[in-house]
């Protein structure tokens, strides 16, 4: 959805899209992740009919690591259920309300998804090993570690993407925004890879759907 966005924004307004409040081409050159889903149209309702796409599987992303863990760990499995879900509802704030329809609300649904993601990213390396189904050990820390690296390339992009975001808004910097692009499309990457990893522990599961037994066969 994301990179739809952006393919169709630099393809049909390149130059309004890299522009920002104080500067534009040549000095900014690269689109930030809000100017791209939620500045212009076509792009807009582009990435808006594909990320509708993603929520299903979002939510059965959580549904699924709830069956996973929640013998083994209860109590962290709906921890983590939930605040699946609120992240995603959060998401949902910040994409369909842009910047332009309403700054405020934007920004707090931003904010909430980035302060979700703490607890959200902790609690599954926590409980991503708990599975109730038969794994390899090896195999699963693997991915465990590979989670706990994701993790921490996230978290160390928002101190870097701040320092640039306060180059460009407070010192007004040329080019700060689009290193605070970069910054912030990389969140999207990893964010994206950290949910990627849980295909390794859903090669567990195994999804069948059975005809339901008559009444002779119930007798």
């Amino acid at each position: 959805a994301f990179l739809g966005a952006l393919m169709v924004g630099w393809k049909l307004h390149y130059y309004k899209i890299v522009k920002n409040e104080y500067y534009g081409y040549p000095d900014e050159w690269f689109p930030s992740v809000s100017a791209t889903i939620g500045d212009r149209y076509p792009g807009r309702s582009v990435f808006q009919l594909l990320i509708a796409l993603t929520a299903p599987p979002r939510l059965l992303l959580h549904i699924f690591w709830y069956v996973l863990t929640s013998r083994a760990a209860p109590k962290r499995a709906q921890a983590l259920f939930w605040i699946g879900f609120l992240r995603t509802w959060t998401c949902g704030g910040w994409v369909y309300v842009t910047s332009g329809d309403d700054h405020d609300v934007h920004d707090v649904m931003m904010i909430s998804y980035m302060l979700l993601t703490l607890p959200y990213m902790l609690l599954l390396i926590q409980t991503s090993d708990k599975s109730m189904f038969v794994h390899s050990a090896k195999t699963l820390a693997q991915n465990k570690t590979r989670r706990k690296l994701v993790c921490s390339l996230f978290f160390g992009a928002i101190p870097p993407m701040i320092y640039f975001f306060i180059n460009h808004k407070v010192h007004k910097i040329a080019g700060a925004y689009t290193t605070y692009a970069f910054f912030e499309w990389a969140l999207i990457l990893f964010d994206v890879m950290f949910d990627s990893l849980a295909m390794v522990e859903f090669k567990a599961l195994d999804l069948s759907i059975l005809p339901a037994k008559s009444d002779e066969q119930r007798d």
